[in-house]
């Protein structure tokens, strides 16, 4: 792991040459960050960057994100810091996300001050059928069938706790799979769990077998309580761009 966190750390230099950009942020995302890695995952590289202040006046359009790597070992993209904040004004559940991540490869200052507002632009609704739409496309997609992969039914039961911790807590969710299952998950199905947990862990991502009704029809009460809870949440509370404008700009004069 230690080799890997180095040719990360050097790419991200590279990255920064190549494309002259400064990193603001970088992180783990995927099964890696959620703590359920099988061994044979990639690593999923995420990071915030931002260009010097000339490129953001060119009256060309320019690409707002950055395809770095993609391969059996690294998947690794970034998105640009005035993308990150228009999508944070809509809270766009990724944002929430990769800020979250509990794997950090590279942070700045400029990012800290990014994170003394980030939760104020959580919208519960938008996180809410964000994560209820990724549960209900896994579930259709993988955990129908009387053989299933096995390992997706982290990719259900994740989304779906995530869910349920924004109806309890009206925030955005952790990232590590642990914590929510510890908040959110009905004690009972911590023997399956604890199964699909060691499986995940230990064998390949193809991993099939026998669906487990237990947790099906888990899924299934879960999946139709939350999209009945939906249209009780909150409405958009407007925010003022303004403090964004001013925060885009302090971190343009000072990188």
């Amino acid at each position: 792991m230690e080799s890997i966190e180095r040719q990360i750390r050097e790419k991200l230099d590279r990255i920064e040459t190549e494309y002259d950009v400064k990193i603001l942020h970088c992180i783990e995302s995927g099964s890696r960050a959620w703590g359920f890695a099988s061994p044979d995952s990639d690593f999923d590289v995420r990071f915030f960057y931002v260009h010097k202040p000339e490129f953001y006046l060119r009256l060309d359009r320019s690409s707002d994100v950055i395809n770095y790597e993609l391969n059996d070992v690294f998947d690794i993209n970034g998105w640009d810091l005035q993308k990150a904040l228009r999508l944070l004004y809509k809270s766009n559940p990724t944002i929430f996300e990769w800020n979250n991540s509990p794997i950090v490869y590279r942070t700045t200052p400029q990012w800290q001050r990014v994170q003394s507002v980030i939760d104020e632009y959580f919208l519960s609704k938008s996180g809410l059928y964000h994560y209820l739409s990724m549960a209900k496309s896994n579930y259709k997609e993988y955990l129908k069938g009387d053989t299933v992969r096995l390992k997706k039914y982290f990719y259900v039961i994740r989304p779906v706790l995530a869910c349920l911790w924004i109806l309890e807590k009206n925030s955005p969710p952790p990232m590590l799979f642990s914590e929510l299952v510890s908040a959110e998950l009905d004690k009972s199905l911590m023997p399956y769990i604890d199964y699909l947990f060691e499986l995940k862990t230990n064998s390949p991502e193809s991993e099939y077998g026998k669906k487990i009704p237990e947790i099906n029809s888990y899924l299934d009460l879960k999946i139709k309580e939350i999209s009945s809870k939906i249209s009780e949440t909150d409405v958009r509370t407007e925010k003022n761009w303004d403090n964004l404008n001013r925060l885009f700009l302090e971190i343009l004069r000072t990188t």
